[in-house]
């Protein structure tokens, strides 16, 4: 047997084992079993298969299709999905660090409370995704698709957003803390509530995008677009910096600041997944 042949078997085990280490996460009495994936599986057919809890370990998913996988709990660690199709997957209360998911189809898809600090998400298409509670502080998510997905509460502090589409996505009470929200389209999106301090925001387009309660201290508001805003007012604009481009509703008056104060933290670069070199299934 040739090792791609040998990889693809030691795979069909794996999953054979998927349902009941998902079944084993139910019971208190059961023994634990743990699936683990790793080395390269890339364009594998996994859609609904049952991985609540699996291990993916520097493991190779490129243009894998899990749509509508059970995900929940699982762990990724140095993983790639790049143009993997996760639509409509459940990754609720995964961990993930170091994992790309470039270009992948995360369309309605459920993250809600995952933990995926430093992961790379750009490119990818987020639309309606569920990212409620989410960690994703230091993460990548540039050009990406965030239409209608929804981002209350969730932790994304100094995050790159840079030409994302959000049209209509929900940031309530979301820490968003130095991120780069720069170029991207957010009309019709909520920040009601939200942290935007430090924040850069030059050259996005905010139409009907509501910023009721928002914070904005040292903001940078340069030549970005809020005049068919919501919920703004002075005091916000008054700790944000503007200059002679942003556009603001009529009757609010921007502070033009210049030089240093202008200044947003650059968000830290995700680490890249390190090179996947095994494939093994654990059984604690």
């Amino acid at each position: 047997m040739n090792r791609p042949t040998c990889l693809l078997a030691l795979l069909a085990v794996l999953v054979g084992f998927a349902p009941v280490a998902a079944n084993a996460m139910v019971s208190d009495k059961a023994v634990a079993k743990i699936v683990a994936f790793g080395g390269s599986c890339a364009k594998c057919e996994l859609s609904g298969r049952k991985l609540a809890g699996a291990r993916f370990m520097g493991a190779n998913f490129a243009e894998a299709a899990l749509v509508g996988a059970d995900l929940r709990g699982a762990r990724f660690h140095g993983s790639a999905f790049t143009r993997a199709n996760l639509s409509r997957a459940d990754l609720s209360d995964s961990a993930m660090m170091g994992v790309s998911f470039g270009g992948a189809n995360l369309s309605d898809a459920i993250l809600r409370s995952a933990e995926a600090k430093g992961s790379d998400f750009a490119q990818a298409d987020l639309s309606r995704a569920d990212l409620r509670d989410v960690d994703a502080s230091g993460s990548n998510f540039a050009q990406a698709n965030l239409t209608d997905a929804r981002l209350m509460d969730a932790e994304l502090k100094g995050v790159n957003f840079t030409n994302v589409n959000a049209r209509g996505a929900d940031f309530r009470d979301a820490e968003l803390t130095a991120s780069n929200l720069s170029a991207g389209r957010f009309d019709r999106a909520s920040f009601r509530s939200a942290e935007l301090d430090m924040a850069n925001l030059r050259n996005a387009i905010f139409h009907g995008a509501d910023f009721r309660g928002a914070s904005m201290d040292r903001t940078n508001l340069g030549g970005a677009d809020l005049s068919r805003a919501r919920g703004l007012v002075q005091s916000q604009i008054n700790e944000a910096c503007a200059d002679g481009a942003t556009r603001l509703p009529s009757g609010l008056t921007a502070r033009i600041c210049s030089g240093r104060s202008m200044t947003s933290p650059t968000p830290p670069s995700p680490p890249a997944p390190p090179v996947p070199r095994f494939l093994e299934i654990g059984l604690d």
